[in-house]
């Protein structure tokens, strides 16, 4: 049967319309990512980033901080997920006054539909016009600089089996000379802990290591937890020796491999290595730039 809208919808349609063609165009200008929800499959990265994000907004062994939230939703977002975006729309359209921006939400809930998520034209507020979204997710940097991460409190909070693979990652950090937080901030921004973890490109377990890097550091089976962060640290030691405990430069060779940092001179230019260092330094608790 064919589907009408009902006449009196035609102007909210309309601005949902011009929502749409706004976020198109910053997607065009940045690389479109691929669609994604909740209801399909999400890479262990952006997964971890909506349930970091869900900790900071709900007070989850956090204090509640909504513009952290949207911080770690909007990286989501950038990883390729409509959720992330959709959940960043919905706190500025229903959250805090200190965040509440109802055109900008309605820009992030325009996004969130053109990257798929079927639920965010009923969200979208007809009379709160569409602000323009720049890029996506600089004007949200200030959850990451405020205030330190409370890593101790959000890692309580987890589940008795995560807080086993923390106490993994504690006992052998130390051995392969890596800062402790460190090895748990690359962990939580891999997998959020899980050593059942597979991303689309076949990156495997709790540090998410691809299988050429398993064999490269005799890793055989990468969902046992211990052998997968023990593998994770050799890595993680042997970018340390290349550059010299510069944990920036360090976290961007784990994130987009050593050559990439190598023919850069630095943190090379993609927008989802830049979002990693950031969130791999604020849980260490490093100074961000």
């Amino acid at each position: 049967m064919r589907a009408y809208r009902r006449p009196e919808a035609g102007q909210r349609w309309r601005a949902f319309c011009h929502g749409l063609l706004l976020a198109f165009a910053v997607l065009c200008a940045a690389g479109a990512a691929r669609a994604a929800t909740l209801d399909e499959e999400e890479a262990p990265r952006v997964v971890a980033a909506l349930e970091q994000g869900l900790a900071a907004e709900m007070g989850v062994g956090l204090k509640k901080n909504p513009r952290l939230a949207l911080a770690l939703y909007c990286d989501a977002g950038v990883m390729g997920s409509a959720e992330g975006f959709f959940r960043v729309g919905r706190i500025l359209a229903k959250g805090p006054a200190l965040v509440r921006n109802p055109a900008l939400a309605n820009a992030y809930f325009a996004l969130a539909a053109r990257l798929g998520h079927h639920q965010a034209f009923d969200h979208y507020d007809e009379g709160a016009g569409s602000a323009p979204l720049g890029d996506d997710c600089r004007g949200f940097d200030t959850g990451l600089l405020l205030e330190q991460f409370d890593l101790d409190g959000y890692l309580a909070a987890l589940s008795p089996a995560k807080r086993k693979i923390v106490a993994l990652i504690r006992r052998h950090a130390a051995r392969y000379g890596i800062d402790v937080r460190i090895a748990l901030a690359v962990a939580l921004t891999e997998s959020n802990l899980n050593a059942q973890a597979v991303s689309p490109k076949n990156a495997q377990g709790v540090m998410q290591l691809m299988p050429d890097t398993q064999d490269r550091f005799g890793v055989r089976n990468p969902f046992d937890a211990e052998a997968n962060i023990k593998g994770g640290l050799a890595y993680l030691k042997w970018l340390k020796a290349r550059f010299g405990s510069d944990w920036e430069l360090i976290a961007a060779a784990y994130n987009a491999g050593e050559g990439a940092v190598g023919r850069h001179g630095g943190v090379p230019p993609y927008r989802e290595t830049q979002h990693y260092v950031r969130r791999v330094l604020f849980f260490a608790g490093y100074a961000l730039l």
